[in-house]
């Protein structure tokens, strides 16, 4: 794959430009399949006519798919039309209206709307063609959501949401929260896997733990206790500042309760957080994970059972502020009966705020270790949190290493 963008073109993510999107994206493709290659130019080797010039002439003739990000220039877009005649499938995105998208060879209006979609074909397109609209109007829906980790699976209210809006299709599945929901996700999808889907967690990015807390070579107890964090002092844990998957680390008021249970070695998560539903009212939700030991410190496995589907996580503790002022939590997860898999992160503090400017170094350290840019951090709205439903299982047990100081 090939991708050119505008010189010195900003994107609406934190306003880094897109060359460094793009740049970042080739990186996350190889996490998805080794075999990806994306190739990133900027319009101003084209305008220059030098030898990066002549470097992307080659490289499109072996191209299998190009996408144009945020060229304007008319040179550029020129200059791209005739020398891509030979790539199949060509999308410009945000880029001049005398741009030509192309997919499987068949040449496609840069404006496709659901609305007009069967008039605008009638009976007469070939299948083929058919398809190529749909792909770019799939492609379209996604760009404009501006996240990589959607998918594209949904249930029936859950027909109403695009099938690229992750966000749409957990607000469906949180507004109309049920027994009778669950029970039908419970026989459908996870006992008898009635979609024949399937997911495995991934293993990419790679992402060590903390090796060290206060000087102290890091233990299974330590980690468990930095993850209960400011449960005792506070009511919770920890709350979420930002996260960096779009479907899961975007709702207002997220709280965090980690702690241990009466069994021995039993140790549980429970996320408290809103959710706005279709009708607009704000309702709070609350999961519950089963939380277990990987095999170094500072790592877990987590498993819940959501709406009648399992999901399995592996978590990292990435990093922990010594005054336990803000953390960072990384993990990868699946919901196999629902082929859905994904990646993300939290950002986390005793109030929901973003740590102060002289712990930047050390959080931007703990997001590269992430392979996370600071842009792609989702901010929580912790603004209008009352009444949390928060409380722990009578009997639950807090802190056995660390010692946290009062947060006032």
């Amino acid at each position: 794959m090939v991708a050119v963008v505008g010189h010195g073109a900003s994107s609406p993510l934190k306003s880094a430009s897109w060359e460094q999107v793009m740049l970042h994206t080739a990186k996350r493709l190889k996490w998805v399949d080794e075999g990806y290659e994306l190739l990133v130019f900027t319009d101003e080797c084209i305008i220059s006519n030098g030898q990066m010039s002549m470097r992307l002439q080659r490289e499109l003739l072996n191209a299998d798919i190009l996408v144009i990000v945020a060229v304007t220039n008319k040179e550029s877009v020129e200059w791209i039309n005739i020398n891509s005649k030979t790539v199949q499938n060509v999308i410009f995105l945000d880029s001049s209206p005398d741009s030509k998208n192309k997919l499987g060879g068949y040449d496609v209006p840069g404006e496709v709307r659901r609305s007009i979609f069967g008039n605008f074909f009638g009976n007469s397109q070939s299948d083929e063609a058919k398809e190529s609209y749909e792909v770019l109007q799939t492609v379209s829906e996604a760009w404009d959501r501006h996240n990589s980790d959607d998918i594209r699976f949904s249930l029936q209210c859950l027909n109403q949401c695009s099938p690229v809006d992750q966000v749409c299709n957990y607000r469906c599945i949180a507004s109309y929260e049920s027994g009778n929901l669950e029970a039908f996700s419970l026989c459908v999808l996870q006992k008898n896997n009635c979609l024949e889907l399937e997911a495995e967690i991934p293993d990419k990015p790679c992402v060590p733990p903390m090796i060290k807390f206060r000087g102290q070579n890091m233990s299974h107890e330590m980690a468990e206790d930095l993850f209960v964090g400011w449960l005792g002092s506070l009511q919770w844990s920890w709350r979420v500042v930002a996260g960096q998957n779009p479907a899961y680390d975007q709702f207002p008021c997220q709280y965090q309760l980690f702690y241990r249970g009466k069994a021995k070695g039993s140790f549980w998560y429970e996320p408290v957080f809103q959710v706005k539903t279709l009708e607009g009212q704000m309702v709070w939700r609350r999961r519950k994970y089963r939380v277990k030991r990987g095999k170094v410190a500072g790592t877990f496995y987590f498993s819940v059972l959501d709406n009648g589907v399992v999901s399995n996580e592996f978590w990292t503790i990435v990093d922990v502020a010594d005054n336990l002022s803000w953390g960072l939590f990384h993990y990868h997860g699946a919901a196999r009966a629902a082929g859905q898999s994904y990646t993300g992160a939290v950002l986390v503090s005793p109030d929901g705020a973003f740590p102060s400017d002289r712990e930047r170094t050390k959080v931007d350290a703990a997001l590269d270790k992430c392979e996370i840019k600071e842009w792609e951090l989702y901010s929580v709205d912790n603004c209008s949190c009352k009444d949390a439903p928060l409380g722990i299982p009578e009997g639950s047990i807090l802190h056995t290493i660390v010692q946290i100081e009062d947060p006032e």
